[in-house]
Order: structure tokens, then sequence, then C-alpha cells
């Protein structure tokens, strides 16, 4: 194990398989899980493949893990996406969700990842996959989020929306439906911030080709201000080239990350190195007399 600390952070970084490892963390210490462990058959060059009928029970026993050591207070958040077998998708994902809940888990959200710059494609039965699910699962409903830290800017339709409201808009209009649901529209009057949707529109990176698989650091940054403060614990236990852990200390929050391959574990440390040793503006939204600043990809990202 090797540790890092970067101003007022530390990240450990664990060169081992993940269920040995697991076993080995307190329970009842971590804030926020949040990871991308192999597909079903896929990144067999680098970690093998798991058949999509082995699936489930070889993620189980690293759920039940990580179930103990993440606190009630906590959230896990898992990316996944199912696999096309013989021309239909198989239910591996939708399997693992309930045996997940039957574990002892609460299937509380899921969210979206738009990737929008993904290559168009042919396939003579479906259109290319531009997402992937981020399943959020929790041990209890009274769990730690931070709305406010992810809200984004209103946009430009309120602008010819809320200039001249209607008497409805102007008191709680409930949905024709019978849903429950409802809105006033002229609570939004000279709001510059509003909390956004479940789907996150991001870019994937390709600056990093040195992982068969790796989310933006944007994605995990996304996350770790919506269910973590800081001093708080973010556990990675499948790292890979070590976004997670990158992404939680420049945001001020500890990480624990866990890797089997060597190759990897050597790469995560080197890019959390270079990647904290200089300012990343992919992480660092600031706001200042009202006016958000953002970078092109956080702008990106934000509207759409």
């Amino acid at each position: 194990m090797q540790s890092i600390i970067y101003k007022n952070t530390r990240a450990d970084f664990y060169l081992a398989d993940c269920l040995e490892t697991l076993k080995k963390l307190s329970s009842d210490s971590v804030d926020l899980i949040i990871t991308s462990p192999p597909y079903s058959d896929q990144r067999k060059l680098t970690y093998g493949g798991i058949h999509p009928d082995e699936y489930v029970e070889w993620f189980l026993p690293k759920a039940e893990e990580l179930l103990r050591v993440l606190k009630p207070t906590g959230t896990f958040i898992l990316n996944i996406k199912e696999k096309v077998i013989n021309g239909e998708r198989h239910t591996y994902v939708i399997d693992l969700i309930q045996a997940l809940r039957k574990q002892g888990w609460l299937w509380t959200e899921e969210f979206i990842w738009h990737k929008r710059n993904c290559h168009p494609g042919k396939w003579p039965n479906r259109f290319r996959d531009s997402w992937e699910r981020l399943l959020q699962f929790n041990k209890t409903k009274n769990f730690n989020m931070y709305q406010e830290a992810v809200m984004v800017p209103i946009g430009n339709w309120a602008k010819t929306r809320l200039k001249n409201l209607s008497e409805t808009d102007k008191r709680r209009d409930n949905s024709k439906v019978g849903s429950g649901f409802g809105k006033n529209i002229s609570n939004w009057v000279g709001k510059e911030l509003v909390y956004p949707s479940n789907v996150l529109h991001l870019a994937t990176e390709s600056s990093n080709k040195s992982h068969s698989a790796t989310f933006p650091l944007s994605l995990p940054s996304w996350f770790i201000k919506l269910f973590t403060k800081e001093g708080d614990v973010v556990l990675d236990p499948f790292l890979g080239s070590g976004t997670t852990s990158i992404a939680a200390s420049l945001l001020g929050i500890n990480s624990i990350g866990i890797e089997i391959l060597q190759e990897y574990y050597n790469i995560a440390i080197d890019r959390f190195s270079e990647e904290t040793g200089k300012k990343n503006p992919v992480v660092e939204g600031k706001i200042t007399n009202g006016e958000q600043k953002f970078s092109e990809n956080q702008l990106l990202f934000l509207y759409g």
C-alpha cells in the first residue's frame, strides 16, 4: 500500500484483489463508493472478462464487503452497462440489481451518463451505444446528499418563459395525470442556478490511452460533490488508472483505491502525481458575484 498526501487529503493506493483488501477495512468507514468494475466479457485483454451468466455470482461477495464498509449515511455509485449476446441484451445488470436488493441494498436512483462525443456506427439491428448506467445504492434512506453543490445555470429559456407569467404559472399546477407532481413556475423567477436532472452529458476522454476503459474526471467529480463533504472518504475498489482518486483529492476528499494489476496501479500513482501537480479546471467551478465560471468541458456538461 502506498499513501500520497495532497494538501489536506490522503490517497491510499492498494495493489491487491479488492475482495481481500475490503475485508481489512473497518466497518462503516467510507462515505462514498464510486466504481466501474469490468463489464461482462469485456476488458478481456486486461482483466480476463466475466461471463454474463456468472457476473452476479462474481460481484456479490464484493458487494457484501462494500455494504459493510459503507457508512449508514453513505452512497454507492455503480457504473455498469448491459452486453449484447446473440442479438439481444443480456439481463445480468437487472439480475444484479435484484440480487443487491436481496443483499440489503436500497436501489435509490439511476443516473444516465450520456456520452456526448460517441462516434457513429452501423449495426444491423441497433444504433450506437452512447449512454451508460450509474446506479445509486444506499444502506438507509437517510443518506448525505449536498444538492446545492451540483446546481447549474438556469439557462437562456428562462429569459422568455418567465417574462410573462399566466395566473396558472403563479400557483402550484398539479399534474393532469394524477401523479401527485406539480410545479409553480413563478418560483423560478430571479434564480440563476437550479438543480440538474439525472442525465449527465459528459464527453469521454481520449487523453488517457493507458487503460482499456476510463471514465472522464468530471464523472466521479460530480458524484463526489453531490455525496461528500471535505474530509470524507471515497472508495474505488476497481481503481484502474486512478481517476476517482485524482478527483477526490482535487476536491479535498480522502480516497482509497484498489487495483489488482501492477501496470495500472503504477499508472494510477503516476497520474495522481501529475494531475495533482497542476491546477485542473474540470473539478474547480467557482461562483463569483453570482456568475459561475466553468471550463469548456464543464459548460458542455452543464448545458447538455
